[in-house]
């Protein structure tokens, strides 16, 4: 998640003993937990909060799909059937392009 490798966290173990004192680093660890519990909890119930604010026709809908990227890659890039039934990327079906409006641009 946080991309730490084990050197990393070795010092930031060290450097959080020195900072807090053996007696308060247990702690100062529980309240980290507690905020990042409930900092999960608020995330959780926001994207369900989200979902039963769509409706039922988007119960897949997933909060990364609203990332550019993932967009780009879900809408262009991910296979879908042609009318054979076969199964290519989007961007290879039959030849088709997306509609061009001349007066768009």
């Amino acid at each position: 998640m946080f991309n730490i490798g084990g050197g990393e966290f070795v010092l930031l173990g060290v450097l959080a003993l020195l900072l807090f004192g053996p007696e308060q680093l247990p702690k100062a660890a529980q309240q980290v937990g507690r905020v990042l519990r409930q900092l999960r909890r608020m995330a959780d119930s926001a994207k369900d909060d989200l979902r039963e604010g769509l409706g039922p026709e988007f119960k897949d809908f997933d909060v990364q799909d609203l990332n550019p990227k993932r967009f780009v890659q879900k809408h262009f890039w991910e296979a879908e059937e042609d009318e054979d039934g076969d199964r290519r990327p989007a961007s290879q079906l039959n030849g088709k392009r997306p509609p061009f409006d001349d007066e768009a641009t």
